[in-house]
């Protein structure tokens, strides 16, 4: 039997559609190929834009014409929030939706494709009681109305639960895969069944209230992540450390642990964020003034309000980078500030010359958060123009932070010395190091609503210079777009397919290539129109010519991130 997710508003988020007495929504379908020659593309412009056009229904002829690449085998794991009500209570931003796994299997030119509901301990609360019992980042679970009135009045006092429901990203540490959000719960999850096995409290081996769900790693599987800590001394920002391998099969993130603490700016309002960047020796951690008031957060049930509203854009604050040895695990002295701006995910990070270069998407309106309530996602017409208008573009950035800043290096003067980077780097009186970046891109992605859900060529260039990421463009609230940068002659390649809204690139290496966009891209592709089918898009990653796509006759909402696992 096949269950599939429907869409009340075109793009994104709608209700579940759901069979069955477990509640689980699973898809396990064999696909056939519908391979079609989409080359023709925009010649003789500069930015060599590869626009390929909406195709016409054919007959499928795939068994003529294959051409998808036969070496690639593996999984496509993807996640997002997949399910946004439980009897009559709704969750109110798009965060909040409970996870839903995606698989893609590839072998031998066969794709075999289920998804199914994480079964988190949030996700079995909730369908036990038919309500939402425990509350989610845009969402305050109400009292049990069963309760009298003073037995609800009590409950706000209560300390609430901390959700499990982790819908973010997949993430590997010592070789096993677990879906994680940016509390302390992880999930650790078999990848061939998308079976939870294990639920993992990131509190009961180090001192952390959380960690991202954007890690970093290292050739030998080393994994480094950042999460805050809370106490009487004030707010922490920690680097941690997981060993690579285990010592006993059944360990988790056993060995973890904090390699550094970096002091927040403010002690009860620390920053919010979602990923950090890496280099070879250097891990770099972006305060910026996208503040969390902890009060407010502590207080959010007894006043009725959610998590989120505790989360501002305080643009009166600078944005700062912290620099981290992650050999030594210490702190670098320099004070590295610049203008305002909220970043989500970085691109890459790299040194040359004695000076670390950060790229990253960033925006210079911190409100995004807020647009996303799924009342504005819901609009249609005029109020949904509004609604995306109002949101901040991303569009990505280079900063520069020379690492060996002197008391006798001059004032007033670039102290970066690459030639073939504009971002500056200038000490003033007080010692900062105030930093101005330069724009990785042509004038012309202001016409694609800027990017975001950057990717580059991970295993071969993370941390390493490189000239080459992948992204969606967002001419609409979600991706509707990929495009490629080039960030040395920034120019942009793009496919784009009218209707169709793509999801984060991932990029896959063929085997035997060294060259950095010697691969393929790889895009789970949604559609709003019910007379038309999903589909994973494979892309050659060096002009993007379209090199096959299997079509997926089910419903899917628009997801996060997700993981290219070679088998």
């Amino acid at each position: 039997m096949i269950f599939s997710i429907g869409f009340t508003f075109p793009l994104l988020v709608g209700r579940s559609i759901v069979s069955g007495e477990t509640g689980i929504l699973y898809n396990f379908l064999t696909l056939d190929f519908l391979f079609t020659v989409l080359k023709k593309y925009m010649e003789g412009t500069h930015q060599k834009k590869a626009v390929f056009h909406k195709r016409e229904r054919l007959p499928c002829i795939a068994p003529l014409l294959t051409t998808f690449p036969e070496w690639l085998s593996g999984y496509l794991l993807r996640i997002g929030p997949g399910k946004f009500e439980f009897g009559k209570d709704e969750y109110s931003h798009w965060f909040d939706g409970m996870a839903l796994l995606h698989q893609f299997r590839m072998e031998k030119g066969t794709v075999t494709y289920r998804s199914k509901f994480l079964q988190s301990d949030t996700y079995k609360a909730n369908s036990a009681h038919d309500r939402i019992v425990i509350s989610e980042f845009g969402t305050l679970a109400l009292p049990d109305p069963c309760k009298n009135v003073f037995e609800r009045f009590m409950s706000k006092f209560e300390l609430p639960a901390i959700t499990d429901n982790t819908n973010v990203n997949y993430v590997q540490y010592k070789g096993d895969y677990y879906v994680s959000t940016e509390t302390n719960f992880m999930n650790k999850v078999d990848i061939k069944t998308l079976e939870k096995t294990e639920k993992v409290d990131w509190s009961k081996f180090i001192a952390v209230n959380g960690a991202t769900a954007h890690p970093h790693y290292d050739p030998d599987g080393t994994a480094y992540n950042m999460g805050n800590s809370y106490g009487p001394h004030g707010s922490c920002y920690n680097v941690i450390q997981i060993p690579p391998e285990k010592v006993d099969l059944g360990e988790t993130v056993h060995g973890a642990q904090v390699i550094c603490s970096i002091a927040s700016a403010e002690r009860m309002k620390p920053s919010y964020y979602h990923s950090f960047g890496m280099t070879r020796n250097y891990i770099i951690f972006i305060e910026q003034p996208l503040k969390m008031n902890l009060w407010k957060i502590v207080t959010s049930r007894i006043r009725g309000k959610a998590f989120s509203d505790g989360i501002s854009w305080e643009p009166q604050y600078n944005t700062r980078f912290h620099v981290v040895d992650k050999h030594t695990g210490q702190l670098l002295p320099g004070m590295y500030y610049t203008k305002p701006f909220v970043t989500f995910h970085q691109i890459n990070a790299f040194e040359d010359q004695g000076c670390v270069v950060i790229d990253l998407c960033c925006q210079d309106d911190g409100r995004s958060l807020e647009v996303y309530q799924l009342q504005n996602l819901r609009k249609a017409g005029e109020g949904l123009d509004q609604v995306y208008n109002s949101v901040g573009r991303s569009f990505p950035r280079r900063f520069v932070l020379p690492l060996h800043v002197s008391l006798n290096d001059p004032e007033g003067e670039n102290l970066s010395p690459l030639s073939y980077s504009s971002a500056s780097a200038v000490k003033h009186a007080d010692g900062k190091i105030w930093c101005a970046y330069e724009n990785l891109h042509p004038e012309d992605l202001e016409e694609e609503g800027g990017v975001e859900f950057p990717q580059i060529n991970y295993g071969q260039f993370s941390g390493k210079k490189y000239r080459f990421f992948y992204g969606c463009g967002f001419r609409h609230l979600v991706g509707d777009s990929l495009i490629k940068v080039d960030v040395v002659n920034k120019t942009l390649t793009i496919w784009r397919e009218d209707g169709f809204y793509p999801s984060e690139p991932v990029f896959v290496p063929a085997p035997g290539t060294r060259e950095e966009d010697g691969g393929v891209i790889l895009s789970v592709v949604i559609t709003p129109d019910q007379n038309e089918n999903n589909f994973l898009l494979v892309l050659d990653a060096k002009n993007f010519e379209e090199l096959g796509r299997a079509e997926v006759p089910v419903r899917m909402p628009y997801g996060f991130h997700g993981t290219f696992v070679a088998t």
